[in-house]
């Protein structure tokens, strides 16, 4: 006979949160409490975000499954009124996770920061829904796992160039990438 019984200690749950230089983007990691077994940890809690300023309402969960090392996802964001902010989570692999502001009266206007997030290191990136975002991945059979605030809403889907000269944006060096042509075709970034 096995006897099953469970023990419920009181634990006070919380994010470790990285704030960045732009305003809004945050870098997310939950703390863990380890045990015997392996450990529990929380992953993200709609009270802390919104104590953050974040909007913590989702509405669709998105996954993004990569064969190759080197694919490159990105720049992307859809426009206002259909902005979707982006919790942002490596599930499988690693990937470089980058967000670009793209809010014309803020101060760090066309800056962009970069995370690697990997499945191991368990980060999120969250960021609101007036940033680009893109992302390349590390390793192969790299997924990617996304939470959003808004629903997708292909009339209102823009982005821009990847290798834009005015953003610069620093990629990790990958011998050969994977882009697809919309990606390649898209325009550059105008300040």
């Amino acid at each position: 006979m096995v006897l099953l019984f469970s023990l419920c200690v009181v634990l006070t749950f919380v994010m470790i949160v990285t704030e960045t230089k732009l305003g809004g983007v945050f870098i997310l990691e939950p703390e863990r409490f380890d045990d015997e077994r392996g450990f529990f940890a929380r992953a993200w809690s709609e009270t802390e975000l919104a104590a953050l300023g974040a909007e913590a309402r989702f509405v669709e969960g998105n996954l993004s499954f990569n064969n190759k090392r080197g694919t490159l996802r990105g720049i992307h964001y859809q426009t206002p009124p259909h902005g979707q902010g982006k919790l942002v989570r490596c599930t499988r692999g690693a990937i470089y996770d980058v967000a670009v502001d793209l809010r014309s009266h803020s101060s760090t206007f066309g800056q962009w920061i970069g995370a690697e997030l990997t499945a191991s290191n368990r980060r999120m990136m969250y960021l609101p829904g007036d940033f680009g975002h893109g992302y390349l991945t590390l390793e192969d059979e790299t997924e990617v796992h996304y939470q959003v605030t808004a629903t997708y809403a292909p009339e209102s889907c823009a982005g821009f160039r990847w290798d834009d000269p005015v953003l610069a944006i620093i990629w990790p060096k990958i011998d050969e990438l994977i882009i697809n042509e919309r990606d390649l075709e898209y325009p550059e970034f105008k300040i």
